[in-house]
């Protein structure tokens, strides 16, 4: 196996490759309005890292939100284009999901994993002391999220410290070598490569003609 991973749902891009046993190679972006123009070079960064070409692969894993439209349609695009050129076996995962696999062992007990949302809310999922989701995804605003009172990992959380209980040892974004590694090994639930939006995009197509 050599699996390409890589997350666009937050402004932190990541790209991991994985070779079945390891993370051998990573890369990183930021820039919340960017990811079309990070994505490419963070992915040719990583796989110069592991010292492997692109024929090579064998996988590729993206994350599928929940997330911003522009931002999860640049990842997933770029997936369903690897994987349909280069025959590829391709994963979909929650973001939600990655954040909670890495978050789960500073946290200890139930808990909540949250990205922002923009429109003053969140993206929100809860989960076991393990990291295994319970509920969600969904999205709703900081207060009602404060309602469960249980701790919050995440920037989501971070955003509206002043409402959530934000666990700051915990990472704010999700990790491309945490994906890869949970994708690789089986221990996490995979999705077909489609946007999980949770709702409309903030820019619409216009209907109707106009008139002179």
């Amino acid at each position: 196996m050599l699996l390409l991973a890589f997350d666009t749902a937050t402004p932190s891009i990541g790209v991991a490759v994985h070779d079945g046993e390891k993370v051998v190679g990573q890369a990183h972006g930021e820039g919340a309005m960017a990811h079309g123009e990070l994505l490419a070079p963070a992915i040719k960064s990583a796989m110069a890292a592991a010292g492997r070409t692109m024929a090579e692969l064998t996988d590729v894993a993206v994350g599928v939100g929940p997330g911003p439209f522009t931002g999860l349609r640049v990842g997933v695009v770029t997936a369903l284009t690897l994987s349909q050129t280069l025959g590829l076996r391709a994963h979909g995962v929650c973001t939600l999901d990655t954040l909670a696999a890495e978050a789960a062992a500073q946290v200890g007990t139930d808990f909540v994993a949250a990205i922002d949302a923009r429109r003053k809310e969140v993206y929100w999922a809860r989960y076991d002391a393990s990291g295994q989701p319970l509920t969600g995804p969904q999205v709703d605003r900081p207060a009602e999220v404060a309602e469960l009172a249980l701790p919050v990992v995440g920037r989501g959380a971070k955003l509206y410290a002043e409402l959530l209980n934000w666990q700051e040892s915990a990472p704010l974004d999700p990790s491309a070598a945490v994906m890869a590694a949970k994708v690789a090994a089986g221990q996490i639930t995979t999705y077909p490569l489609e946007p999980l939006y949770l709702r409309r995009p903030d820019a619409t197509a216009q209907v109707g003609i106009k008139h002179a």
